[in-house]
């Protein structure tokens, strides 16, 4: 058995499947190091070309390329020149080089019947060949092969393309990522459970050793008395407890053991699943610096890309989606900012540009940074710009400062460039950026300085499996925010509100700082009265252009989540992102951010106030002790934590079982008005929940829903026959079906209001 570097049984892969891994891995090769060369070239690196070049020509004479192996050649008699200094390579020795690993990629991916001739590639070999010829004997002939590349940049490989053993390193990427990473977070999650049974068997110890004492105590009152039955017994009752503190200390001390071992690898698992997701921050880079050669080139210009933290771990995933954000700020950059030779030597910088790409890990997040030191953005022609497209009146505009204009940059449609080409001007630009990167629960920010360069700052969570989240306590229930998209915390005095036209603000950094009950933006009814401290606890969430103070009950502090995708039943819920289970096993949903500062704007728009009077508070807690309760049965995490949402928003008291033996022992041991219960569960499935509520003399008038996926007829039968009252299909559950369904049952949520 063949193994490869990564690990990867090579076995299975025909001659001609591994020629073009090789093909591909020495063209990556011998790209960087031409790119290298041109800006600083060194003998290890031409050592490395000639190498690449080598290997090459003997790979595709095993398989019978011939085209290819004169391509290869002629390219090692140019890497000798150069090494025997009779050959200096400048540029244009460069791009007849990059042609030729260009069409080396292309005759790599030909079929085994054109290999032989190069098939529709024969023209462009013999060109290409002659070029390199030429090269040789004066560099001056080299602008001849010109043609032979593309006039247009060459485009950047996806981010997500790899070397040849790509295949290796891509194959993880196929285990199916949500249901792994969730079943290891529900490990480490049960694992974390066992320490409260372990303090559990510690406070039992004590208990015993009081109840020890308490006989002690008895067997002296009972020695003084001196009966000789109690004596005896109490005789026995030594013998038989003798060896039960023992006996529990060594439960105690196999329950710790088994719980470090418990956590250690539920630990490691999730390492360990997440490790699978993750690549070098450098394996989607690959094709960005001849992108950036190639497009400035185009343009008159000379600029380089300078990469640092290639080896920064990143989710593949999260890599993926960089390609267009980054290849968009990569040609602004080279485009709008970067000036001409001419021109840079005329304001005494070097002829060349330099653009720096950086990755790092910074407080849990993945930092990049896109940074130029071409001729930075003018911060009034923004402002003009502005003006010139109504975007804002003009006494504002005059008073905005340069932060606050450099987010018009985000805005889809807006450019600088008043004359458009095949590059930019056309105003497709950082609005793609600020997209993908709001779409990942990440910021964007841009600095600038006039003269001396652009920057642009993308902070991302390292994966989207694991979110590091703020949890915040709402009407009783957690949320959780993407810590990403959290501004910050503060406890404000309840006094220090104040209000302006109908409107709820903080003075926050020489700023109005717009409150709103998370509650009301949730529909969770109406907001909780001020703490006892006269605190409020509030979550400042947005950016510059918008900045909103979200006020809840309690801030619980900061966790890891395993993210779980909502069912897809739901489709996309208002203000939510997606659910999460807390360190306690506690079901949490992930809110929208974006989302809901949509419906944050709505609020304070209308006039919404922070706190609702103080007798609709003594009301809404009287309704709520007297709304009907109903309990829901379902193994779905997502499926029975929105049904609960769903009915508790609408006034219901909820109550949740995790299967049908949980939720017949809730059902006994509660008064319910409803019970909604899915058919196929573990230990016990919804039909024979079903059928001991009915055989129940006190629960059998009790309705039940059921909510199931399954939805042929026979299965609404069954369920009808076994005395279901109502029977939704999953498939086709949306609010108001599941709504109409209850109170069609029940009624309405409280039990003075006519349904």
């Amino acid at each position: 058995m063949s193994i490869d570097h990564f690990g990867q049984d090579l076995s299975s892969f025909s001659m001609l499947d591994l020629f073009r891994m090789e093909a591909q891995a020495q063209a990556r090769v011998l790209t960087d190091g031409l790119l290298r060369s041109e800006r600083a070239p060194d003998a290890a690196t031409l050592e490395a070309m000639m190498r690449a070049a080598h290997s090459t020509k003997g790979a595709a004479a095993i398989v019978g390329m011939a085209p290819m192996v004169d391509l290869a050649h002629a390219m090692e008699d140019v890497f000798v020149a150069v090494q025997q200094g009779r050959l200096a390579l400048g540029g244009a020795g460069v791009d007849v080089l990059l042609g030729a690993v260009d069409l080396m990629r292309a005759l790599a991916g030909l079929s085994e019947a054109e290999m032989s001739d190069a098939g529709p590639h024969a023209a462009r070999v013999e060109a290409v060949l002659a070029a390199l010829v030429a090269l040789q004997a004066d560099v001056a002939a080299a602008p001849a092969v010109a043609p032979l590349r593309p006039a247009a940049p060459a485009p950047a490989p996806p981010l997500a393309t790899t070397p040849a053993a790509a295949p290796a390193r891509e194959a993880p990427a196929q285990v199916p990522r949500n249901e792994l990473l969730t079943l290891a977070g529900q490990a480490r999650l049960h694992a974390g459970r066992l320490r409260p049974w372990v303090d559990s068997l510690q406070r039992y110890k004590r208990q015993q050793r009081c109840a020890f004492g308490a006989i002690e105590q008895l067997k002296d009152a009972i020695a003084m008395n001196g009966d000789p039955r109690l004596l005896e017994l109490v005789r026995q009752l030594d013998e038989r407890a003798a060896t039960l503190p023992g006996t529990l200390q060594r439960i105690i001390l196999d329950a710790e053991h088994y719980e470090r071992q418990a956590t250690g690898v539920a630990t490691r698992l999730v390492d360990e699943v997440l490790a699978l997701h993750m690549c070098r921050f450098g394996d989607g880079l690959h094709g960005l610096p001849r992108m950036v050669r190639d497009l400035a080139r185009s343009l008159g210009k000379e600029v380089h890309l300078d990469l640092s933290g290639a080896d920064t771990l990143v989710d593949r995933a999260v890599l993926v989606r960089l390609e267009a954000p980054l290849s968009q700020l990569l040609r602004n950059a080279v485009d709008h900012g970067m000036e001409t030779p001419a021109e840079r030597s005329a304001a005494g910088k070097p002829r060349a540009g330099t653009i720096r790409l950086s990755a790092h890990h910074r407080g849990g997040m993945l930092s990049i940074e896109v940074s130029d030191d071409g001729r930075g953005v003018d911060i009034e022609q923004v402002r003009r710009a502005a003006l010139a497209r109504r975007l804002v009146p003009p006494g504002i505009a005059q008073a905005l400062s340069g932060a606050e204009l450099m987010e018009f940059l985000f805005l889809p449609g807006f450019s600088l460039k008043e004359d458009a080409n095949a590059i930019s001007g056309r105003g497709v630009g950082l609005d793609v950026v600020h997209e993908m990167v709001q779409a990942q629960n990440g910021t964007v920010r841009v600095e600038s300085t006039p003269g001396a360069g652009f920057r642009t700052i993308i902070v991302l969570p390292v994966t989207q499996s694991i979110v590091r989240a703020l949890v915040a306590e709402v009407a009783g229930e957690a949320y959780a925010l993407p810590i990403a998209r959290v501004e910050r915390v503060l406890r404000v005095p309840a006094s220090s509100v104040q209000a302006l036209s109908g409107r709820q603000y903080l003075e926050h950094e020489g700023a109005h700082l717009g409150l709103v009950a998370a509650a009301r933006v949730l529909e969770l009814g109406e907001a909780a009265a001020s703490a006892a401290s006269g605190e409020l606890a509030v979550i400042v969430i947005g950016g510059a252009r918008e900045r909103y103070g979200l006020v809840v009950d309690d801030v619980r502090g900061e966790q890891n989540l395993t993210v779980q995708p909502l069912e897809p039943m739901f489709g996309k819920l208002r203000d939510v992102a997606s659910g999460a289970l807390l360190d306690d096993g506690s079901p949490v949903l992930i809110l929208d951010v974006p989302d809901m500062l949509l419906s944050i704007a709505r609020l304070l728009d209308a006039g919404d106030s922070l706190q609702p009077a103080a007798h609709a508070q003594a009301a809404s807690r009287a309704a709520q002790q007297a709304a009907r309760r109903i309990l829901v049965v379902d193994d779905s995490l997502t499926v029975r934590e929105m049904q609960r949402k769903l009915l508790a928003a609408r006034g219901y008291r909820v109550e949740v079982a995790l299967d049908g033996v949980d939720g017949w022992n809730s059902v006994r041991a509660g008064a319910f008005d409803l019970v909604i219960t899915d058919i196929d569960m573990p230990r016990l499935d919804g039909i024979k929940l079903l059928e001991r509520i009915r055989q129940d003399p006190r629960l059998q008038r009790l309705p039940v829903m059921i909510v199931s996926y399954k939805d042929r007829p026979e299965d609404r039968a069954r369920g009808l026959e076994a005395g279901a009252d109502y029977y939704l299909a999953k498939g086709a559950f949306h609010d108001a079906t599941l709504l109409d369904a209850v109170r069609d049952l029940i009624g309405e949520a409280h039990p003075e209001t006519p349904p």
